[in-house]
């Protein structure tokens, strides 16, 4: 490692100080958004209970050939006047170990929680923007559940982009931030919103390294919960979200994310479950039949469905090696046996399938999942 600055260079003096608060920021080539997210730390209001959190700034520089390490140079002297350590290792390789164009993944994470020493963690992604009280409010929520991931409500930059994303992820209930788990969308609380009691992140054993295209936060959120972790949300929007064409997100393959989430379902839902129903007789239920296990397609009675042309016939999968080709009845959404794992997308048919949902008087996570 060819380390920039020595890390202990910031902590020494400060070595027997207790740190609440290490807020990791992974970086590779953030230098255009650096300076509003640090400024966003530095501005931090940590007044608590008459008293001030004790807070560190991780970085890890991941290999990065723009002026980002320039600007953390700049940020380091206002943050310490601020009353903030500063601990941070650059790494040079001909390629960056653990990022893709502007956005880190689990090897540059991983580095800046090692090399921090706060009880907890405030995760911040280079190009986003914290809100003033962000650190006090979900510190707050974590100090009363230490097992749990704390995310916060978030104002996506630039507002118009993905605006369907930004309503569900926003408006889910304590309740769904549990069930919810298995939506294309990701963790029910995005990761630069994460804030956690250092425990869980160790309870874990870390993010996932395997390189570039790998959904790691999705891969820790289901690890998560396979702990019986804890999901919360802090109901202020303390986080800008930037949407941008560097963003790792554009970087993962959505099949890589369809299999996980299949894999996910099949071990906590379907593995219990005798037989099931799948809502949606069109091109989404039937990839997720087609993408079943052979074991959990044998539990599936019949696909439901409101277009008349669907109903009271059979699918049938014919790229099935058994014989005979398993033939899957499809019945009206009025006649389906729960439980069910629903496959259509929200928001898309007027309300008209969320009135149909309604009508039937299911319980989510008892009665159906959503997996859309």
């Amino acid at each position: 490692m060819d380390s920039y600055v020595d890390a202990r260079k910031y902590v020494k003096e400060d070595a027997g100080v207790k740190v609440d608060v290490s807020v990791i920021i992974p970086v590779h080539n953030g230098a255009t958004w650096l300076d509003a997210c640090l400024a966003s730390v530095e501005q931090q209001q940590l007044q608590q209970n008459g008293a001030v959190l004790m807070v560190e700034v991780s970085l890890f520089l991941d290999s990065c050939t723009d002026a980002s390490e320039t600007v953390v140079q700049q940020w380091i002297p206002p943050l310490q006047r601020k009353g903030c350590c500063v601990t941070l290792t650059t790494e040079h390789n001909s390629s960056p170990r653990g990022v893709l164009l502007s956005c880190t993944v689990g090897y540059a994470k991983n580095r800046a929680v090692e090399q921090s020493r706060g009880e907890f963690l405030c995760f911040l992604d280079a190009d986003d923007v914290m809100m003033p009280t962000r650190i006090r409010k979900q510190y707050e929520l974590a100090c009363k559940a230490s097992n749990a991931i704390v995310g916060c409500r978030f104002v996506r930059d630039p507002p118009e982009s993905t605006v369907r994303f930004t309503r569900w992820a926003n408006t889910l209930t304590q309740e769904q931030l549990q069930l919810q788990v298995f939506m294309s969308h990701g963790p029910t609380v995005i990761m630069p919103t994460w804030f956690c009691h250092r425990r869980v992140f160790d309870h874990v054993g870390g993010f996932s390294e395997e390189g570039a295209g790998t959904p790691e936060d999705l891969i820790f959120f289901f690890h998560h919960l396979r702990l019986r972790g804890k999901v919360l949300r802090h109901d202020d929007e303390l986080l800008v979200y930037r949407y941008h064409p560097q963003a790792t997100t554009f970087s993962i393959d959505e099949q890589t994310i369809w299999d996980l989430r299949m894999k996910e379902l099949e071990a906590r839902v379907l593995c219990s479950w005798e037989a099931f129903t799948i809502w949606n007789a069109g091109k989404q239920g039937r990839k997720f039949y087609r993408s079943l296990s052979k074991e959990a397609q044998r539990k599936v009675v019949a696909f439901c469905d409101v277009d008349a042309k669907k109903i009271n016939s059979f699918y049938t999968y014919e790229e099935s090696l058994e014989r005979p080709k398993p033939k899957v009845p499809i019945v009206h959404f009025t006649e389906a046996r729960p439980p069910l794992v629903i496959c259509m997308k929200l928001e898309l048919t007027g309300g008209k399938f969320e009135e149909n949902l309604a009508s039937l008087k299911l319980e989510e996570g008892k009665d159906y999942h959503l997996f859309n």
